[in-house]
């Protein structure tokens, strides 16, 4: 108590001292000046001369006024400093609590004016949040062994990271489907759906477009979605094969939340110059928006596109240009961005980090540079992983990740959503049940009754049954850089044409 009391009397003191000062000073002054028979000047208006006779004893008393205000103004500053440091120790004496000087003030304001911006950012930039076991719908357009590879890498990415029911709608030819159907039956991962769509059957819908691109007549059946996908599914997200999640996929999906108005598309502008028509001399791109847009990532309202006639939209546009271009370069793309070069009001632009593209003259590192998280890789050149890039080493880590994981991880049950009951699944977890675990061939026993995923012609092969039923099977354990290796083939290739009857021992 008697601390305080002491502080105060200080803090008193000073505070009587700050104001005594400058009226003494002004006194001080106002007698020299009474002294030389001069009035004190208390404006520098009248510190002017009022005369022509202006002598040099004028400007060196006005000098020696000046002189003085100085020192006072620096005696003033420096009670104010120690007034301040009275008043923080008195303050620290009495209520433990923390003072702030002027300088500590102004950076915590900053502080946490910083901390509200991050607060209202944070709240403006969460995705709406998607339901726990709402269904995400997946469309994928997939024909031939190469693709039906990448379809694998693609969905192994997007189950690691789901938390979600998937379905997934394959627009497959003949080969893809056997291969995937028979994938996904023996894969049996809960809470997924795959239906097939023939894509055979869709041919005669685009076949008339003459295209140019690697992906031929299968690179156009995007086109077709709306007719070709049930009539009651309202969105779905259209990808590529050559696609790498590095995200759930459920961000993505939220995103249809944003769509406003008249918006039916959502996708990412295409990062290159090819539509901008300066890549090379000649070079005459369909017409697009701008950049234009990439179609590797594509967010579809399929009940609105249907309601505004999207068949007749996208045919009446690709009949009008191919009057003059004769051919689509990049297939659907070509098409999709002259619909929106007439109709920019279909668009919602997508933020560049769902389709990050690693073409030949691609500028996606103006994405990634400013983007630390990655969603969505897209190898969207035919050279694949072999792509120029600085940092392809980066992105090619990732696709071989997902390329050599087990599948068999992915055969977990997502918390809370219940899944549609699948027979051979219920039926092999009942055999298993009724395994004595204490019997000395248990493991054997277990393995006679699991099932396997198994990815039938994993290179291209057009099997014909052997007439004298000889066929062999090989069965290998190997890493995927030795699947394609020629040693490994040969001497089973030379043993069956050698020595048949050795091979099937």
């Amino acid at each position: 108590m008697l601390g305080i009391c002491r502080g105060r009397r200080k803090f008193l003191a000073a505070s009587l001292t700050l104001l005594c000062i400058p009226a003494i000073t002004w006194l001080y002054l106002f007698a020299g000046s009474l002294e030389d028979g001069k009035p004190v000047s208390l404006s520098p208006l009248e510190s002017q001369p009022h005369s022509p006779r202006y002598t040099a004893s004028s400007q060196r008393d006005r000098e020696s006024l000046e002189l003085r205000m100085r020192e006072v103004e620096e005696e003033n500053r420096a009670l104010r400093r120690q007034l301040s440091l009275a008043q923080g120790r008195g303050h620290r004496r009495g209520n433990h609590s923390r003072t702030y000087s002027m300088e500590e003030g102004t950076g915590d304001s900053e502080n946490l004016r910083a901390g509200i911006v991050a607060g209202n950012s944070s709240e403006c930039g969460q995705q709406p949040v998607v339901e726990k076991c709402e269904t995400i719908h997946v469309a994928i357009v997939c024909a031939g062994y190469n693709a039906s590879r990448d379809v694998v890498t693609l969905v192994k990415s997007v189950l690691f990271h789901r938390r979600n029911p998937l379905h997934f709608h394959l627009i497959a030819d003949s080969i893809a489907e056997q291969i995937l159907a028979t994938l996904f039956q023996t894969w049996m991962v809960p809470a997924v759906r795959v239906d097939f769509y023939n894509a055979d059957e869709l041919k005669s819908e685009v076949s008339w477009i003459p295209n140019k691109h690697y992906s031929g007549i299968y690179g156009l059946m995007k086109l077709v979605l709306t007719k070709t996908l049930p009539a009651k599914l309202e969105r779905v997200i259209v990808l590529d094969t050559d696609i790498t999640f590095a995200t759930d996929i459920a961000e993505l999906w939220a995103v249809f939340h944003k769509f406003k108005g008249q918006q039916v598309l959502g996708l990412v502008e295409n990062q290159s110059d090819w539509y901008l028509g300066n890549l090379w001399k000649n070079h005459r791109p369909w017409p697009a928006l701008g950049r234009g847009y990439n179609t590797g990532v594509i967010l579809l309202l399929l009940d609105k596109l249907r309601k505004m006639k999207w068949e007749q939209m996208w045919r009446l546009t690709a009949e009008r240009e191919l009057m003059g271009m004769l051919s689509t370069s990049l297939a659907d793309q070509d098409i999709f961005n002259a619909v929106i070069k007439q109709n920019p009001f279909l668009v919602y632009q997508l933020p560049c980090f769902w389709n990050v593209q690693l073409s030949d003259h691609t500028r996606s590192e103006q994405c990634y540079r400013d983007v630390s998280d990655l969603k969505v890789i897209h190898w969207n050149s035919p050279k694949k992983l072999r792509v120029k890039n600085k940092h392809v080493e980066f992105f090619r880590n990732l696709y071989l990740t997902f390329l050599e994981y087990d599948g068999n991880l992915l055969r977990r049950e997502l918390f809370g959503c219940p899944s549609e009951a699948d027979v051979n699944s219920e039926n092999l977890q009942k055999q298993l049940s009724e395994l004595d675990e204490d019997d000395l061939c248990y493991e054997f026993r277990r393995e006679r009754f699991t099932v396997h995923r198994t990815h039938l012609y994993f290179l291209h092969y057009e099997y014909e049954p052997a007439s004298d039923n000889t066929d062999v099977t090989l069965v290998a354990q190997l890493s995927m850089d030795s699947l394609e290796s020629s040693q490994t083939w040969s001497p089973i290739i030379s043993c069956k044409a050698t020595f048949p009857e050795t091979c099937l021992q």
